[in-house]
C-alpha cells in the first residue's frame, strides 16, 4: 500500500483508509464484535494504517472494538476520531463546548485503550459555540500530549480558515465521490492553500457506487439508507445511470465500479485519502487494490464525460440531517 500525506501536517498514512463506522452504526444490525476486529486486522495486513472511528458510531461501541483491535499493532497506525454530539448521540443535537470537547478526548482514550489520538476531528460545526473556542480547546489537547492532530468534518470555508488560524488542520473529512462533487468548488482550493489534507467519506456513495444497489434493493429496518431521499427507490432507479456510465471504463480497465470510483479520488489530488468502509473482507481486498490502479489522462476524460451526462436524483441526506451540514 502507498502511502500519502495529510496536506502539511506531516501526518503519513496509507493512501487508503478504513471506516469503521458501518461495523457497529447506521447501515443495518452491527458486525459481531470478532469478526468486526478481524476485519480491522485484515485491513491492516493488506497495508491500511488509517482507521477512523467516531463517539457518536455506537454510540461508544465502535471505538472500544476499533481500539481492541489494533492493540497488537497500535503504534503502526494512525487513529482518528470525533467530538461534537450530545451525549454522543447525533439525534441529541450538537455539543462542541469545551468541557465536551475534554470530556469526549479523555473518554475516547480509554475506549480506544491508548494514550493519544492521532486526529481529532469535530464532528460536525456547532453554530453556538466559536470555531476559535473549538481549535483552542485541541490545541490545549495537543499541549497536552492527549491529542496530535486537529480535523474538522463537513465545515465550510469561512469556518476552515478562522479554525485554522487558531489551531492548523491536518485534514478535513467530508462526503466527496463520483456523484458528491461539491467540495471541488471551494473547499477544495481552501485545503489547497491552507495546506490541509482532506479525507472522503463516502468514497463509494454510501455503497451505491459499487453496482450491487438497484431500486429493488431491501435495506434493514435499521439501515439509515432508508431515510435517505438519494435513496428512495425511484431515485435508485434515476441514479443507477451513473453505475451503468462507469460500467464500460471498468471492464476495459480489468477493475470494477467500485475501484474506479477510489481511484478517481486519488487522482484528484495527492493529498486525498478516502476511507471507504465494509463489513467484507472481500471488499477490503477490492477496495485497497484501487491504490494501485493508473488512471490516465485519456480515462480520467471518459470518466469526466460520463459522470457529466448523468443527473443526481435526490438530497444526500434527510431535512433533520441537511440542517448539520448548512455550510
Amino acid at each position: 500500500m502507498q502511502t500519502r500525506q495529510l496536506g502539511k501536517s506531516g501526518l503519513e498514512v496509507s493512501a487508503i483508509g478504513f471506516g469503521c463506522m458501518g461495523l457497529s452504526f447506521a447501515y443495518g444490525p452491527p458486525t459481531e464484535r470478532a469478526e468486526a476486529i478481524k476485519l480491522i486486522q485484515s485491513a491492516f495486513e493488506q497495508g491500511v494504517t488509517f482507521f477512523d472511528s467516531a463517539e457518536a458510531y455506537g454510540p461508544f461501541v465502535n471505538e472500544k472494538v476499533l481500539g481492541e483491535a489494533v492493540a497488537p499493532f497500535r503504534d503502526q497506525v494512525v487513529i482518528a476520531t470525533k467530538f461534537g454530539f450530545r451525549d454522543g448521540n447525533p439525534k441529541a443535537g450538537l455539543d462542541s463546548r469545551p468541557e465536551r470537547i475534554r470530556e469526549v478526548a479523555d473518554a475516547a482514550l480509554k475506549r480506544l485503550n491508548t494514550d493519544r489520538i492521532d486526529l481529532f476531528y469535530q464532528h460536525r460545526v456547532d453554530p453556538q459555540v466559536p470555531i476559535e473556542d473549538v481549535a483552542g480547546t485541541v490545541n490545549q489537547l495537543i499541549r497536552e500530549g492527549k491529542v496530535k492532530h486537529f480535523g474538522l468534518s463537513e465545515a465550510g470555508a469561512q469556518a476552515i480558515r478562522r479554525a485554522h488560524a487558531v489551531q492548523p488542520v491536518a485534514a478535513l473529512q467530508s462526503e466527496y465521490s463520483l456523484w458528491w462533487r461539491e467540495p471541488e468548488a471551494e473547499i477544495l482550493p481552501t485545503l489547497e492553500e491552507l495546506g490541509i489534507g482532506f479525507v472522503p467519506f463516502s468514497p463509494l456513495g454510501k455503497g451505491f457506487l459499487t453496482g450491487a444497489i438497484n431500486e429493488h434493493t431491501q435495506f434493514d429496518a435499521s439501515d439509515f439508507r432508508n431515510t435517505v431521499p438519494r435513496f428512495a427507490p425511484e431515485a435508485r432507479k434515476a441514479n443507477r445511470a451513473l453505475v451503468d456510465m462507469l460500467a464500460p471504463i471498468a471492464s476495459r480497465k480489468g477493475v470494477t465500479p467500485a475501484q474506479i470510483a477510489l481511484s478517481w479520488l486519488l487522482a484528484q489530488r495527492p493529498w486525498i485519502v478516502p476511507i471507504p468502509g465494509t463489513t467484507k473482507l472481500h471488499r477490503i481486498e477490492e477496495n485497497n487494490a484501487a491504490a494501485n490502479i493508473e488512471l490516465s489522462v485519456d480515462d480520467l476524460r471518459d470518466i469526466e464525460d460520463a459522470v457529466s451526462r448523468v443527473t443526481v436524483h435526490g438530497d444526500r441526506y434527510s431535512a433533520q440531517g441537511q440542517k448539520m451540514v448548512n455550510r
